[in-house]
């Protein structure tokens, strides 16, 4: 069966632990389905960020490859995903005055008061990723979440802004670009975990979503469908095997496999007596481990961290009438796998919770593994792909539409009077114009090629 390539996204998440490539399209019912997936060890990434190029690089091209012969697709391009201890964000306003208030307000009008929040002095080496509106006042009049034909001078509006470490994007682009792939879109992690797992009207009613990834936790909180806080918290899943492996003794990968299959965030739930036997390095005797032990090891380690998501979620304010979270807590990525999980986070945070699978929008065939929280990030990205892939299909159908017209044009114009009325009334460009993701994505490219 011949697959057209245009209507194939791929998705690359650079994570801590693992990196994937996963292959997607929509299938007849608008439902994305995954042909293929490749994951590879991640070695030169630590907590979010870059810290060997070469080694990364491999990894990419090991996961793209297993991608590529599992779906009989060849990659090119690919939507990457950025997070990492170096993300931040802030709010901020904004206004522009509007030389002729009698004009009704354009989506030009939108991009100049975006591309003004883009001109924020920010720290040495930090940049702009993502600029995010949130509610929009046309002289005065507040609450307003579509400006767009509306009458005003002034307009205004509360961003989200979302600042990254400029060097740390450049090796991400850098390795993309070295493992002979294009950049086709770039996101921020958190987002896309969010449109994987999460449901319209979630998104409406309130929620946190928490992704426990390897080496960091992210943070977003959406509320009246609108994106309203995003956090990056330098803490994964690693820490936890880090402290098993400190506390018990013993090496990483037999750490690994002690949280996976009888870790426990509940050490209640643990008799003394239940013990675990790890065999002994080169003939040394067997250790054995008490699981209650080991559940206070890994309880104190996640408590750790699911109070500094909970201080950022204080942060936004999630206790006033106005903010408050009704869909509570969805968590996912491969940490929230953890057992008992759940029921910690709904004791610390006293929100309901639950365990955010990518089968949202996935086909109903999908095997068990790509329904996996772990695989959620990837999920998005690929839909992010999509998306990105269907606003180019428009623009370039555009593009010709309108260069068939003016073909049409040209031939049935035949006296110069028809030529004068035509530069009179000059055409209206019917090209959809690119939000701020885009043109960042863009200058970003020329960025890169001119590193080159």
């Amino acid at each position: 069966m011949k697959r057209e390539v245009n209507e194939i996204a791929v998705g690359l998440d650079i994570g801590t632990t693992k990196i994937v490539a996963m292959v997607g399209k929509y299938n007849e019912y608008g439902k994305m389905e995954v042909l293929g997936v490749g994951k590879s060890k991640s070695l030169g990434v630590h907590r979010g960020v870059v810290n060997n190029i070469t080694q990364t690089i491999q990894s990419i091209q090991q996961a793209v490859q297993e991608a590529e012969s599992i779906s009989g697709v060849k990659i090119n391009d690919v939507t990457v995903g950025i997070a990492g201890q170096h993300i931040r964000s802030l709010q901020h306003s904004d206004y522009i005055t509007r030389p002729n208030a009698d004009a009704v307000i354009d989506e030009d009008d939108i991009d100049k008061l975006c591309n003004q929040v883009h001109k924020l002095v920010m720290l040495p080496g930090e940049e702009i990723l993502h600029v995010l509106p949130q509610e929009y006042k046309v002289d005065g009049q507040a609450e307003i979440k579509e400006p767009v034909g509306m009458y005003g001078g002034r307009l205004e509006a509360n961003f989200h802004v979302v600042v990254g470490q400029v060097t740390s994007i450049r090796n991400i682009g850098r390795c993309v670009k070295s493992s002979d792939l294009e950049l086709s879109d770039v996101t921020l992690e958190p987002l896309a975990s969010a449109n994987a797992v999460l449901s319209q009207e979630e998104k409406e009613a309130g929620v946190a979503l928490i992704d426990i990834g390897g080496g960091t936790t992210d943070l977003a909180i959406f509320k009246d469908g609108i994106i309203r806080h995003t956090a990056v918290i330098p803490f994964g899943g690693n820490v936890i095997t880090e402290d098993i492996k400190e506390g018990c003794s013993i090496i990483e990968k037999q750490a690994e496999l002690l949280k996976i299959k009888f870790g426990s965030a509940w050490p209640g739930e643990n008799k003394d007596n239940e013990i675990v036997s790890i065999p002994g390095l080169r003939g040394r005797e067997p250790k054995e481990i008490t699981l209650k032990n080991l559940s206070k090891i890994i309880h104190a380690r996640v408590v750790e961290i699911v109070e500094q998501v909970f201080l950022e979620i204080k942060n936004y304010g999630h206790e006033s009438p106005k903010k408050k979270l009704i869909a509570g807590i969805v968590l996912t990525g491969g940490g929230s796998q953890l057992k008992h999980l759940k029921q910690l986070v709904e004791y610390i945070t006293g929100m309901d919770t639950r365990i955010g699978f990518p089968n949202e929008h996935l086909a109903g065939n999908s095997d068990s593994e790509t329904t996996s929280p772990m695989y959620a990030t990837a999920v998005g990205l690929v839909m992010d792909g999509l998306v990105h892939m269907k606003k180019q299909q428009k623009i370039v159908k555009k593009e010709e539409a309108i260069a068939n017209a003016q073909s049409r044009e040209n031939v049935e114009t035949t006296t110069i009077e028809d030529t004068i009325n035509e530069e009179e009334n000059p055409r209206i460009d019917l090209k959809p114009r690119k939000n701020i993701l885009e043109k960042w994505t863009e200058k970003f490219k020329e960025f890169l090629d001119n590193a080159e």
